[in-house]
């Protein structure tokens, strides 16, 4: 899926580094089994409910919407048109903790996930202010207008299973997740994240585009 490269950078971007060395067979074997601990971790810091956005298995884990301060971001913004910094840091650090522990799962990265160190993971949220870019009514409907990237990221989110199941193999055998297969999940995750700073973190008024692209 191609992108029009044109214009400023969308407020919320994603990138994960490609693992030039090979995985460990052994640890990519028994990868559900490693990543319940940090699973478990996770679901306490969202609340328990790490299936709360319902897009798909996959999805949850990636951008979970469980954790994340959404009301009292959505009642601040309509009626005093501002975004608590602290409230912000929050959410993006849960969101980067998020995606390490996605990158994981799904078999992109083979470090353990950090609770706090970036590792290979980059997840960048431009803090917005709130006054100038934000409008006050419109979180009151981004979750509704977000409706069409539910559907297409839900259908793809199968196709990342299968390819996660493929690449389990592809590791297996040759130590190796195939570049473009590689490629298309980070692509999906990207573009699950920017629907996430859209719809749930509120950082941002600008409608996602449905791309993969950075």
């Amino acid at each position: 899926m191609s992108a029009d490269v044109t214009g400023p950078a969308y407020p919320a971007r994603l990138r994960i580094d490609y693992p030039e060395e090979q995985q460990d067979r052994i640890r990519v074997l028994f990868r559900l089994l490693l990543a319940i601990p940090i699973v478990l971790l996770l679901g306490v810091l969202t609340g328990g409910s790490p299936n709360a956005q319902e897009f798909d298995d996959v999805l949850v884990v990636v951008v979970s919407s469980g954790g994340v301060i959404v009301v009292p971001v959505l009642l601040m913004l309509l009626f005093r048109r501002k975004y608590p910094r602290w409230w912000f840091d929050w959410n993006l650090e849960l969101t980067r903790f998020s995606n390490r522990v996605g990158a994981y799962f799904l078999l992109l990265r083979e470090e353990y996930p950090s609770t706090d160190e970036e590792q290979a993971v980059h997840v960048e949220i431009d803090f917005p202010d709130a006054e100038r870019d934000l409008n006050r009514w419109l979180p009151l409907v981004k979750w509704l207008l977000a409706i069409p990237h539910y559907i297409v990221l839900s259908v793809l989110g199968v196709v990342v299973l299968v390819i996660t199941v493929i690449a389990w193999f592809a590791i297996l055998f040759t130590g190796r997740y195939p570049q473009g297969m590689f490629n298309f999940v980070v692509g999906w995750s990207r573009w699950a994240l920017r629907v996430s700073a859209y719809a749930f973190l509120l950082v941002t008024d600008r409608y996602p585009p449905f791309s993969f692209e950075e």
